[in-house]
């Protein structure tokens, strides 16, 4: 029962959120509601006040004339007879019953008369009529002297029971003590009353029914257009430029059409200038691309007699001869990186998938950055499974973003260890990349993939990236059905995390790793914080530590589950050079 309850709050949470027109004619509903028993309960009071003043001025005519009659009665009565007999004859005297006459009625209604004499001394109280009837509180008032109402519960012998109107007043007779009074029921009062509020809650019943089909047809009125709006409006983000919303009359639905049409042609001329713009570009890109590889190959070839012969020549034209080929090594660069991101705008990029082990591109993506790392004096910590990590990926372009980010993590680390950790789960493998440099404004998470964009264009970039390498691993992410997501913080570094589906075609939905680092520190040649139990090899003996000692330190990232067996390190502080082209945090 509760999660049936649970279930139906979510669902009616979710219509009354979702349907405009509901909430309308809900509000409108509880608001007339509110009204409608206000007015009621105000109606009902005046109607009750009303009845009852005048029952009360009726039965105190009414009792003026009984009183007068009662005087009378016992005035002209025999003195010898007994009280009681006395009262009997005055009470018949009021109601003058006959045998199947009932009780008289007038203005005030039908009343039963009851006289009292309360007891004096040795002398009993006398009474005729249904004294037990009469309230103290009552009693008390006349026996002071003054005429007096009040309303009570009776019960008749006779069969009546309910509301009365009693009323009370002190006689003039020669009994000085007597009380009379009369109980006026309050049956056709009560009726009335009945009959008042039945009509008034039908007839609020029906104004409230009323009511919501009205506020239902008005609210109709406004939602169906915003309704007509959201459908085209969705169908044009979809890509169908040409819809547009109907015009009828002249009304405000009407101008918000011709205001939502006049937008929706705007956005579609500048949607198809932008395309055709942006077909343009590519197509100029991609042919540029193309024609200078023609003249660069020559050049290159030039270039490259020039440069084996470069020993014959004088120093200064040795040294121009070296900065030719490193600069037609940056432009071949370039070039790769244009023909490649051509072909990821055209949607020709193919996916080489095939199965092996995310182990083999890593220490490949490690071994083409180890120049780098060596020139700025950067540590590389390589955190790999000692089991492998099989998947179905194209190694080319994972090496391809494994070394991009490594690059730029060079780049920017300020000669700080940088970290490549690997890590899986049945679904997902997943690789990041952490620095401690100078890391990235809020903001810069997104901008940092976009073409050509630079954090900062007076940093000095030895990796020698074209601006291009980011947008190009972004790319290669996303042919895997992968993410590419990264992190930073100022004067903290940054984090990039690689997450791919280790089954081709299956959507990655969460990664093995987190994205935000925790608040540790990785000290050059010292043990990665958090793992402790294994030494960490060193192959710089500028950064070589003792293997059999181990440096407790603060945890960076939070330990992996125990299911991961043990993992392997390497220190890439040095290493040959293997001529290959890097990108970096530029973009």
């Amino acid at each position: 029962m509760l999660r049936w309850g649970h279930s139906l709050s979510n669902t009616l949470a979710h219509t009354w959120r979702r349907s405009l027109q509901l909430r309308v004619v809900v509000s409108t509903l509880t608001l007339s509601l509110i009204v409608i028993v206000v007015l009621g309960v105000v109606l009902t009071s005046q109607i009750t006040d009303r009845l009852l003043e005048t029952k009360i001025n009726a039965a105190t005519e009414e009792m003026d004339r009984a009183r007068s009659t009662v005087e009378g009665q016992l005035a002209g009565a025999d003195d010898s007879s007994s009280p009681t007999t006395q009262l009997d004859g005055a009470r018949a005297a009021l109601t003058n019953r006959e045998p199947d006459a009932g009780q008289d009625s007038g203005s005030a209604g039908t009343f039963d008369p009851v006289l009292i004499v309360p007891g004096d001394g040795p002398r009993a109280p006398t009474s005729s009529g249904p004294a037990d009837q009469i309230p103290e509180s009552l009693r008390a008032f006349v026996q002071a002297g003054q005429v007096s109402y009040q309303f009570a519960t009776v019960n008749d012998p006779e069969g009546y029971s309910g509301p009365a109107l009693i009323v009370g007043s002190p006689t003039a007779s020669a009994i000085s003590t007597l009380e009379l009074y009369l109980v006026f029921p309050l049956a056709s009062e009560d009726r009335s009353l009945s009959l008042v509020r039945g009509t008034l809650l039908v007839g609020g019943a029906v104004l409230a029914v009323l009511l919501a089909a009205i506020a239902l047809l008005v609210a109709r009125q406004v939602v169906l257009p915003i309704r007509s709006a959201s459908r085209i409006a969705v169908r044009f983000a979809d890509g169908r430029l040409k819809e547009r919303m109907p015009v009828r009359g002249e009304d405000d639905m009407a101008r918000l059409a011709m205001s939502f049409n006049e937008m929706a042609e705007s956005l579609s001329k500048q949607i198809t200038q932008l395309e055709e713009f942006g077909n343009l570009q590519k197509r100029f890109t991609s042919d540029v691309s193309h024609e200078l590889r023609t003249p660069l190959t020559t050049v290159r070839m030039a270039a490259d007699l020039i440069h084996d012969g470069s020993d014959d020549l004088d120093p200064v034209l040795r040294r121009s001869s070296e900065l030719l080929v490193a600069e037609l090594d940056r432009f071949e660069g370039l070039l790769a990186d244009l023909l490649e991101i051509s072909r990821h705008d055209a949607g020709v990029a193919e996916l080489a998938a095939e199965q092996l082990d995310l182990r083999m591109c890593a220490r490949a993506a490690v071994s083409t950055v180890r120049h780098l790392a060596r020139e700025s004096g950067t540590e590389l910590i390589v955190d790999l499974p000692d089991h492998a990590v099989m998947a179905e990926v194209d190694p080319r372009r994972v090496e391809r973003i494994l070394r991009n980010l490594l690059a730029n993590a060079i780049d920017h680390g300020e000669g700080k260890p940088v970290l490549l950790r690997l890590r899986a789960d049945d679904s997902a493998a997943a690789f990041i990349v952490r620095d401690q440099g100078v890391g990235l404004r809020p903001g810069e998470e997104k901008l940092v993939f976009n073409r050509f964009w630079r954090s900062d264009p007076s940093r000095v970039r030895r990796s020698g990236g074209t601006g291009l390498g980011l947008a190009i691993s972004v790319e290669d992410a996303n042919l895997h059905d992968g993410r590419l997501e990264a992190w930073g913080e100022p004067g903290q570094g940054a984090c990039f995390r690689l997450t791919l589906p280790r089954v081709r075609g299956r959507k990655v939905v969460s990664s093995p790793l987190p994205l935000k680092p925790g608040t540790g520190k990785y000290v050059q040649g010292q043990p990665i914080p958090g793992d402790t139990s294994m030494p960490v090899r060193n192959d710089s003996p500028e950064t070589a530590v003792d293997e059999s000692r181990t440096v407790p330190q603060k945890r960076e990232l939070p330990e992996q589950p125990q299911t991961h067996e043990p993992r392997e390190r390497e220190s890439a502080h040095v290493g040959d050079r293997e001529g290959s082209r890097t990108s970096e945090r530029d973009g």
